[in-house]
Parts: C-alpha cells; sequence; structure tokens
C-alpha cells in the first residue's frame, strides 16, 4: 500500500500529547513561587503584577493553594484553592478547584494543573494543561536569569507550546 503525501503531511501536522515531567516529589514542591509568564487567561485579568502562588501540604494528603496577585488600584487580591494529585503518588498531573468545597463533586469546578518542565533543584517550573490553553512559568525567585527562561522557551517550543502568547509578569519588591 503506498502512502500518499497527504497523509505524511497530515501525520506531521498533528499536535503532539503534551508531556509531563517523569515524576513529582510533592513536598519538596511546597512553598512560595512567583509567576514569571503566563498565558493570558479570564481569571488573572484584575492581576497587573506581584503574581504569586503558595502551597501547603495538608494532612489529608491535598494541597493547599492560595494564589495572590497586585490589582492596577495597588490592592492583593487572593483565590484559595485546593489541589490533588490524579494517580500515584508521584504524578506530576493534579487537578486545582477554586469553587467552594460543596460544589467539588462537579467535575468542572477542577482545573488540570500538570507539571511539564521542571529543574531538578525544584527551583524552576512550568505548568499547564493537557489542551495547550494554560500555561505558566513559575520560580522559586521573583526574576528569572535570562539564560534559564531561553532555554525554558526552546523545551516549550518542542512541546508545541505558542511561546509568543506568553505575557511576562511584572514583579517588583
Amino acid at each position: 500500500m503506498a502512502i500518499s503525501p497527504a497523509s505524511v503531511l497530515s501525520q506531521t501536522n498533528e499536535t503532539q500529547a503534551v508531556k509531563t515531567i517523569a515524576s513529582l516529589d510533592v513536598p519538596r514542591y511546597m512553598g512560595t513561587w512567583y509567576e514569571i509568564a503566563k498565558f493570558p487567561n479570564w481569571f488573572q485579568k484584575k492581576c497587573v503584577g506581584n503574581t504569586k502562588a503558595e502551597y501547603l501540604a495538608k494532612p489529608d494528603g491535598h494541597v493547599r493553594v492560595l494564589n495572590s496577585c497586585q490589582t492596577a488600584n495597588g490592592e492583593t487580591s487572593e483565590a484559595e484553592g485546593l489541589a490533588r494529585q490524579i494517580g500515584s503518588k508521584d504524578s506530576p498531573k493534579l487537578e486545582v478547584r477554586f469553587a467552594p468545597e460543596w460544589l467539588s463533586f462537579l467535575p468542572l469546578v477542577w482545573g488540570d494543573y500538570w507539571v511539564i518542565d521542571l529543574d531538578s533543584q525544584y527551583q524552576v517550573a512550568a505548568v499547564s494543561d493537557p489542551k495547550r490553553e494554560y500555561l505558566w512559568v513559575l520560580s522559586r525567585t521573583p526574576q528569572l536569569d535570562p539564560k534559564v527562561y531561553g532555554a525554558l522557551l526552546q523545551r516549550l517550543k518542542q512541546q508545541q507550546f505558542d511561546v509568543r502568547k506568553l505575557e511576562i509578569t511584572a514583579q517588583k519588591n
């Protein structure tokens, strides 16, 4: 059977599945992460800078999530949520919800939080979802070395992310 050029072209243009890191040590991931860049999204529209996330392990195995940012009028906006691991205890796939607990039985209140890039020292991470709708570049420090950021962008491009859509987050002391 001959393979047509059209079928080869369609196979090469297909989007590959988003790849996560091999495993995530959740206790090491806990703590403060500063947003370096993100794909624009509706739920962060009011944020103009100083965006960060704090993760705290809970005794029940879940993770408390506290996101905060500065708004245009200088106020701090906060959102508290809950994250849970999907799969094994070292799975890099999590789900996060910011809706009230009484709605947690609804699948649509949970959003995918997949760790797709993470350095060995747990200092720089990239987080997304299986559809590439969301993307966050996170760092343990408010500023990221440009070389480290550039190398991460190259790895994200290899995963077929349109890094031109990334917005840099202003981080001021």
